[in-house]
């Protein structure tokens, strides 16, 4: 066994601690409260906690199983979101064609590309050439009903559901002096840092959280989005020995993506807004979809990946 995997596993034992211990916590808050008292914080928590249970199992078993089973989860991960995105946008038949190419040639390339190591290419892929090849089918079929509408979305799915998504499991393919093959831990880092910051931010935010960032979009509150980074920042610096960081740049690194994934939140929140949506679908009972699940990581996972290649790379 080597020693990443020794890591891996040992990940998985931690976090499983962690979600024991808060599994007890938020058991021991609902037994205090009267018997015929909702308290939806308190159930949302759950939730959350309940969900982490699947993904830190799914994330461990494909990060154990190396470079085929990241990808493969996380390839899976971007159809689901790219399918759950797309069924809220706007769409006539003149689309059909440049939606299979989204969904069967777009987002496989992606990840053929980051499984190939072409960073000078996956990273301009989506962005250059398939926002400029996908309007082009359509236009050619000749309706021009909400034509920058129906693109624009369409991009836009691209970019969150598969182009930023995409950016986890290329870490794994980031060159960096000193720490060879131990690339795929910086994915379990960027996850667990993200998440639990998340976490943390909804339960602290909810109990002494008072000033709104977004009023009209979401619950979320500056302490609230303060104690989440700072948490964030302490489990990257108790993380900081499976990373290249060190100690303050573990602790750097995590408040970074801590951050721009809460503001990410907020974004998907005012789409839902928009659309009149609670969840981007029912994948997960109770729990929403996998953009749900997700929404902070993908907008942490680009920033984080570009902030480790420039530092550390």
């Amino acid at each position: 066994m080597s020693n990443t995997t020794s890591d891996i596993l040992l990940l998985a034992l931690g976090s499983f601690g962690i979600l024991l211990a808060m599994t007890f916590l938020g058991e021991v808050l609902r037994a205090r409260q009267p018997a015929d008292t909702l308290n939806p914080v308190l159930d949302t928590y759950m939730t959350r906690v309940q969900s982490w249970w699947g993904m830190v199992t799914f994330i461990g078993l494909a990060l154990i199983s190396g470079k085929v089973g990241v990808m493969v989860l996380f390839a899976f991960a971007s159809f689901a979101a790219l399918r759950e995105f797309l069924t809220l946008t706007t769409k006539a038949q003149a689309d059909h064609i440049s939606l299979a190419l989204a969904f069967f040639v777009v987002l496989p390339l992606q990840y053929v590309f980051i499984a190939l190591g072409w960073d000078g290419l996956y990273t301009v892929f989506i962005p250059v050439y398939a926002f400029l090849l996908l309007p082009i089918v359509s236009a050619l079929r000749g309706n021009a009903n909400r034509f920058l509408i129906r693109v624009a979305e369409t991009q836009w799915a691209l970019m969150i559901s598969v182009f930023c998504l995409s950016h986890v499991p290329a870490l794994m393919a980031m060159q960096i002096a000193g720490y060879g093959d131990r690339a795929v831990l910086l994915i379990a880092f960027l996850v667990m840092v993200v998440q639990l910051g998340d976490l943390l931010e909804y339960f602290l935010g909810r109990r002494i959280g008072r000033t709104k960032i977004a009023p009209g979009l979401s619950p979320k509150t500056w302490e609230g989005l303060v104690c989440g980074v700072v948490s964030a920042m302490l489990i990257g610096a108790l993380l900081n020995w499976i990373t290249p960081f060190g100690v303050f740049g573990a602790m750097a690194m995590a408040g970074a993506a801590s951050l721009v994934g809460m503001f990410g939140n907020i974004v998907f929140a005012a789409i839902k807004r928009d659309r009149g949506v609670k969840d981007w679908s029912h994948l997960i009972p109770g729990q929403g979809g996998f953009v749900d699940q997700l929404d902070s990581v993908i907008f942490a996972a680009p920033i984080f990946y570009h902030l480790t290649k420039y530092f550390y790379g």
